[in-house]
Parts: structure tokens; sequence; C-alpha cells
């Protein structure tokens, strides 16, 4: 059966009378072009966190994502990664470093076309919130930065101010977004029926399906064929799609080639970046 046109996306509109609505937003690839925490973990690297190799899986696991989309397995294994390297570092350390990062290549990754849409929803209203499986350091950061109400996200563990190496809980992902939904509606008093949800993979159809009002934003394919299957409206902003898988395979390779060169350029210092 041929696909059918999806419908027109629903414009954010003033809050409703009698009733709370939020905007929940994915972040890797729904405001912020591939993996954040990937560019966090570049950050990282340059001051002397990582191995040498550890920035080249980081960047082979953001090549595969940008080609892609999401594959729980992929994530599950870079996050024990992560969570290794990170035991015993100072979250303040860390923060200050994520905030460099975002001036220096988050506020460049962000789609034009996302930050208009929580302009938007800034504009008419609506709580915003980023719910995103990345560490939720860089999604309050983003929150703080983008001017919106907060963001949750993944929790690493940390005693008197330093990582531990473990999660509290479990990563946000997939149905455990929808918990953290339903738990800031009921807190909030947020009308889920009359809110708007964004993002970019299968795995964000369970909050998705929270709200009256689903987009996907940059889908991946799995997402892209789900949502015509239930007749959920599609953004596109990584321009025409042919145009858009050839910048994302080149974009895929400049990551890797780019982490390989800091690779080189190290060993043949003969030791950190």
């Amino acid at each position: 059966m041929p696909d059918q046109t999806p419908p027109e996306p629903a414009e954010p509109a003033a809050q409703p009378a009698g009733g709370r609505v939020a905007a929940f937003f994915d972040v890797d690839n729904t405001i912020i072009r591939g993996a954040s925490a990937f560019h966090l973990a570049v950050g990282l690297y340059r001051r002397g966190f990582f191995r040498k190799w550890d920035i080249l899986t980081f960047a082979a696991h953001q090549s595969r994502y940008l080609m892609f989309g999401e594959n729980k397995k992929q994530i599950d294994q870079v996050r024990e990664r992560g969570l290794e390297i990170m035991a015993g570092h100072s979250v303040a350390e860390v923060a200050a470093i994520a905030e460099d990062v975002y001036d220096e290549v988050l506020c460049l990754r962000i789609y034009p076309g996302t930050q208009k849409l929580l302009d938007e929803h800034i504009a008419a209203g609506h709580q915003v919130w980023l719910v995103t499986a990345t560490p939720v350091e860089i999604g309050e950061l983003l929150a703080r930065r983008l001017g919106v109400t907060g963001a949750i996200g993944t929790v690493a563990e940390h005693r008197n101010g330093f990582y531990t190496g473990r999660l509290v809980g479990d990563m946000l992902h997939g149905k455990a977004k929808a918990s953290a939904v339903q738990a800031i509606a009921a807190r909030d008093g947020i009308d889920l029926s009359q809110s708007y949800a964004y993002g970019d993979s299968t795995h964000d159809v369970p909050i998705l399906s929270q709200v009256g009002n689903p987009c996907a934003i940059n889908p991946d394919a799995r997402l892209r064929r789900h949502a015509r299957e239930v007749g959920w409206p599609i953004r596109e902003f990584r321009g025409r799609r042919r145009a858009a898988r050839r910048g994302v395979n080149a974009a895929s390779l400049a990551g890797v080639v780019w982490a390989a060169s800091l690779v080189v350029r190290a060993i043949r210092r003969g030791g950190r970046p």
C-alpha cells in the first residue's frame, strides 16, 4: 500500500482555559544534530579524560547514529564505557567542560526549525521540557541555554561531588521517557491530551503516544513508517531527504576522520592531546 501524505503538524496554540499545556522534546537528532553526548566526550578527551581509542569508539557510534538512528545495544555499550571512565571525576569539572562544549559546538548544531518550534511553544505560554536519554547534565545545560522549563535525562550517580561510575535508576529511554512525562504531567497538572511531543526515533514512540499532538522530527526510517501508519505529522529540518542523506554520510565520515586525526596527533606527540 503506498504511503499516505502525513497530516500537517499542529501549530503551538495558546493555553486553553482550565488546562495546562506542555511540549516535550527529545534532544539528539531532534534539537541537536547527532548525539550531543559525543561532543561532550570529545571535550572531555581533549582534557585528558579518555584514552586515545575511546574517542574512536564514540566517534564510530556517532557516525552509526547519524546514518541509521538509535540502536539500544550500541547505546548501552557506549554508556557502560562512559560510566567507567567518569568514575572519580568531579561533577563541577564536567559541568564546566559541558558549558565550553555548548559554546564551541552544540549551539552551532541546533536545527533552526526546532529552535523556531521551541520559541513558539514558549511564546504560547507552554511548559517546554527536554526528555532525553543523554546525561541529565547535558539536558539541563541545554534547557538553561534555550530558555525552556527544564530537562530530565539519564542520571549518573555521584557522591561528595564525584561520579561513582553507576547510574541512579536506569537509562531514560523508551518507556522510561513515557513514565517521566506522566510524572511531570501529574505533578504540574498538565493536560496531555492538549500537549505536544517531538522525537526522531522509534524509541520516542512511547512519549509521542502520550500526547494529543505528536510530531516526528527528522525521523529515522522506522519512525517515519510508523508515523505514516498512525497518521502522525512529520517535520523534516534536515533539508531535502536525498541531500540530507548525502550530508549525513559526509558528516559521519568527517566526524570519524576528525576524531582519528586527534588520536594520530596525540600518538605522534607521545602523550595526551
